[in-house]
């Protein structure tokens, strides 16, 4: 079966349901959108890493086990999402230490965060893609982020473009950073993202 590479196009969150967030990956070479349902934390720590700015003031799990395995000489090559089974995706982390290749099990989100810490590709076969895989419909009229799509549309199958929140825009440009300060001594880094995209809009 051929493999397909994907990239992380973003991360969204449920309205309506705690703690669930989805995660977006886009096809390198097409149009396809492999949506997948991920816990809190993990969104968090997906979100941190890619935010090259935010570091939090303590290594989270997933830092780690980057630390740890840098300490070894292990080297996690790639993820590959192997397989879907009633709407679970499955996925493999491929490392190597001293030329030798293991393949490790992993919950996807796991091995996502896992990928941008090692800057390792993202593949899943090209069968689950078809299986898994949407084309988003976007209104041209409207300013809106193709990539913001809301857990609450994913779990419904019905996937609709998340609307921009404005709750930051009212704030001076020092109070955004002294609440980005804030947000990140505090941990929260969902909030530290969006105020981080605040003050990159200015």
């Amino acid at each position: 079966m051929s493999l397909v590479r994907l990239n992380i196009k973003g991360i969204s969150y449920s309205q309506t349901q705690n703690g669930a967030y989805a995660l977006i990956l886009n096809e390198v070479d097409g149009d396809r959108k492999l949506p997948i349902v991920i816990g809190a934390f993990e969104a968090q720590s997906i979100a941190i890493a890619l935010e090259k700015e935010i570091k939090p003031p303590r290594p989270l799990t997933h830092d780690l086990f980057k630390n740890f395995a840098d300490r070894f000489d292990i080297v996690v090559k790639q993820v590959i999402i192997h397989k879907l089974v009633d709407g679970v995706f499955y996925s493999s982390l491929i490392c190597e230490r001293d030329k030798i290749e293991e393949i490790i099990d992993a919950r996807t989100s796991d091995a996502i965060a896992l990928a941008l810490r090692f800057q390792a590709p993202i593949f899943t076969y090209k069968n689950i893609l078809d299986k898994a895989g949407i084309y988003l419909k976007v209104d041209p009229t409207k300013d809106e982020d193709p990539d913001n799509i809301l857990v609450d549309d994913i779990l419904n199958e019905e996937f609709e473009i998340e609307q921009t929140q404005d709750d930051y825009i009212s704030k001076s440009t020092e109070e955004l950073h002294n609440l980005l300060e804030e947000a990140v001594n505090n941990e929260d880094y969902e909030k530290a993202a969006k105020i981080r995209d605040e003050i990159s809009k200015r």
